[in-house]
């Protein structure tokens, strides 16, 4: 048995050095966690505020809806109606990781494990980050584009700047390659690249070059295939690439917003998971350091006491429910996994022979942890030990009916229907509209074809949807056509044209 590392609630910088040393030798030599160097920041609730407001990055090209966030997240906190995350950590090598100075030393204890360890662990090893982020960069391309765009606010006026960060924000979602992995520049590459497209513009720009007709251009100069029809799943990309009007500095800001968009994609694909991950390690890691002495009695309570207000679920007739909690189910199937692999019943036997009284849950984790997004996870490991445990049921809701529909229930017959529903729900592709660019007719009136895949009869909502249309018409210049296809009969559903509108002097 080894002493405590600390009593009371205060602590120094001695004690959290002490407290990470002992949870970064757990972590790394029982739980063998391969994690980025950590680097902690201690932060107060008004700085916590200010990074809830600008997406949490340490460091953030300045826009209005980050100053309207803040000040409504911080009138929330001050009324009492919400409070403040305990910790906030960053994707990013070294792994950034904000503590709250408010937190007592048991509660640094429980935050450091979770965020320092669990979360870095994710974010290093996880395929779906390591596919679509560079967690080397991310700090390096912040710096650059904070101040590429406070560059571009001197030179052509906040006003015009704002206007290409307001429509770029509103097409974010719609900013994203989905199958296929983009290229990646290093920030030196990126700032190289831009002066080149700068020196390229000036170099061969001559308004006498847009006289010239199509057929002169088709033959030797720009664009050849101008009127040819494209598709792209990535609107940001293509409006980038394409645009008519977007002078070569707007290009760059589009491509800021569309390398966040990218950045932020795989937290989307694995939130539970990431959750799961880094409460489960907080979990196992604080219970290891009170078996070794290192955590006494009363800590070890307050610790287990913010554990389970984290995983708290509400049931369905609940009026706090608000869906299935990720930290909740996250946990519980982590540690399910971990019962299957140790103390397997004949029915885990029959649902995964291949982990069940193995004893190997370590390894099944960190292959699950490297593998896996929420809903590969879900439709692999949910058990129906733990389908009956949460009490989990499927529902058919049809909109053409007035009532739902009890689809299956946690029994033999319902598991492997509540399993694929619960992972479908968890599927990006079936949350998100499925909105392409089609065509674009560059060598005639410049008009962008936009289309809509209705899935499930689910339309847009109106007005988001030409608030929408207006901002990408801002971004091409053009008009811009909207079509709504069904995915099942293609028949069209809906058309919607918006026209660019002048910019006023």
């Amino acid at each position: 048995m080894q002493h405590p590392l600390f009593h009371g609630s205060d602590w120094n910088f001695d004690i959290l050095q002490r407290v990470y040393d002992a949870i970064e030798e757990i972590a790394h030599k029982d739980l063998h966690l391969d994690t980025y160097t950590n680097q902690l920041e201690i932060i107060s609730a008004e700085q916590m505020l200010d990074a809830y407001s600008s997406i949490g990055m340490p460091l953030m090209y300045g826009h209005w809806s980050f100053g309207k966030r803040f000040l409504r997240e911080e009138q929330l906190y001050r009324k009492g109606h919400t409070g403040l995350a305990y910790e906030m950590v960053i994707n990013s090598n070294p792994c950034i990781c904000y503590l709250m100075e408010g937190n007592t030393a048991a509660l640094q204890t429980l935050v450091i494990a979770h965020a320092a360890f669990g979360h870095n662990h994710f974010f290093k090893n996880n395929q779906s980050f390591r596919q679509w982020t560079d967690a080397g960069g991310i700090l390096t391309y912040l710096d650059f584009a904070k101040n590429f765009v406070r560059q571009c606010e001197e030179r052509h006026g906040v006003a015009a700047v704002e206007r290409i960060l307001d429509a770029a924000h509103a097409l974010m979602d719609q900013g994203i390659f989905r199958y296929r992995r983009p290229g990646r520049l290093s920030a030196d590459q990126q700032k190289a690249r831009e002066r080149e497209r700068v020196a390229h513009a000036e170099r061969i720009f001559s308004d006498l070059w847009r006289t010239l007709p199509s057929a002169f251009k088709s033959a030797g100069g720009e664009g050849g295939a101008g009127d040819q029809p494209t598709e792209e799943e990535n609107i940001l990309y293509f409006v980038e690439k394409n645009s008519p009007i977007l002078e070569p500095w707007q290009k760059e800001i589009v491509r800021i917003v569309r390398y966040l968009a990218q950045y932020f994609y795989p937290q989307r694909q694995t939130k539970m998971m990431n959750e799961g991950c880094a409460t489960f390690v907080h979990y196992t890691i604080t219970n290891l350091m009170f078996e070794r002495g290192l955590i006494e009695e009363g800590h070890m309570l307050e610790i287990l006491q913010n554990h389970s207000e984290v995983i708290f679920q509400p049931g369905f007739d609940d009026l706090r429910y608000g869906g299935l909690n990720p930290y909740a189910l996250g946990f519980e199937m982590m540690r399910d996994i971990q019962r299957i692999c140790v103390q397997p019943t004949p029915e885990d036997r029959e649902w995964f022979p291949e982990i069940a009284g193995t004893g190997a849950w370590l390894e099944v984790l960190l292959e699950a942890w490297a593998s896996h997004r929420d809903e590969s996870f879900v439709r692999q490991f949910l058990s129906p030990n733990l389908i009956r445990k949460l009490r989990l049921f499927a529902i058919s809701d049809d909109a053409s009916n007035s009532y739902v529909e009890v689809a299956a229930i946690h029994d033999d017959r319902g598991y492997e229907t509540v399993r694929s529903t619960l992972a479908h729900s968890y599927d990006i592709a079936s949350r998100q509209p499925d909105i392409q660019v089609i065509g674009a007719n560059l060598a005639g009136d410049r008009c962008l074809l936009v289309q809509h895949r209705i899935h499930d009869g689910v339309l847009l909502q109106e007005e988001s949807r030409d608030a929408t249309l207006r901002h990408l018409a801002a971004l091409w210049g053009y008009e811009v056509r909207l079509i709504g296809i069904d995915e099942r009969s293609g028949r069209t559903i809906y058309e919607r044209s918006m026209k660019a509108v002048p910019e006023r002097g």
